[in-house]
């Protein structure tokens, strides 16, 4: 868990890849979901056309499903993006799945706005760039694009919404550990392996 631009997508990738963990993201779960034709999906679908929350109930049988999954339970599983407020972290700790580390990425609001507002995604490969850490080459500079939701104005507001809740999920998870997300990426990724490996 951590704020928007803490990095937790990047570090979920890296340790899904290294340990050969299920990677599971709460929004392209929901995205995925909303896709299949379930009942469930049916239900999320509305929200996302309607660019709405969706109600913690859906969210949170939909996580619960993929938790349960074959592929989560014979690897292991890292997620991101949930719990993101307190009713989702303590029906989190009835799951019959449950987390056996919990982790916080730990990053000022300046440095996640630094990060996020000077992303951008290359609209014909998907490549994502930050124009002063991972600048692009010359040829695709024209085919960037921000995403809306990393404005300044949109990302003051997530960042706040997340401080609003950060008290409550620490609650729920009182061993989890502390890390310096706003380190460089491996330096992260390292604190989170140590930890990983601590019995």
């Amino acid at each position: 868990m951590g704020p928007p631009g803490s990095g937790k997508s990047h570090q979920a990738k890296l340790l899904s890849e290294k340990y050969k963990m299920t990677d599971v993201c709460c929004s392209r779960l929901l995205r995925s979901v909303a896709a299949n034709g379930s009942g469930l999906g049916a239900e999320i679908q509305q929200y996302l056309e309607n660019e709405q929350s969706v109600p913690d109930s859906l969210v949170l049988q939909a996580v619960e499903q993929r938790l349960s999954q074959v592929d989560c339970s014979s690897r292991g599983w890292v997620l991101h993006g949930f719990p993101y407020n307190l009713h989702q972290a303590r029906n989190l700790r009835g799951f019959q799945h449950q987390p056996n580390r919990v982790f916080f990425l730990e990053v000022t609001d300046d440095v996640c706005l630094e990060r996020t507002t000077l992303r951008r995604t290359d609209r014909v490969s998907g490549e994502r760039y930050h124009t002063v850490t991972r600048p692009p080459q010359t040829a695709v500079q024209n085919r960037l694009q921000a995403a809306p939701d990393d404005s300044a104005e949109v990302m003051r507001e997530r960042l706040e919404r997340y401080r609003a809740e950060s008290a409550g999920l620490q609650s729920v998870f009182p061993d989890a550990f502390r890390i310096d997300a706003a380190q460089k990426s491996h330096n992260v990724f390292e604190a989170l392996e140590r930890r990983l490996n601590t019995n």
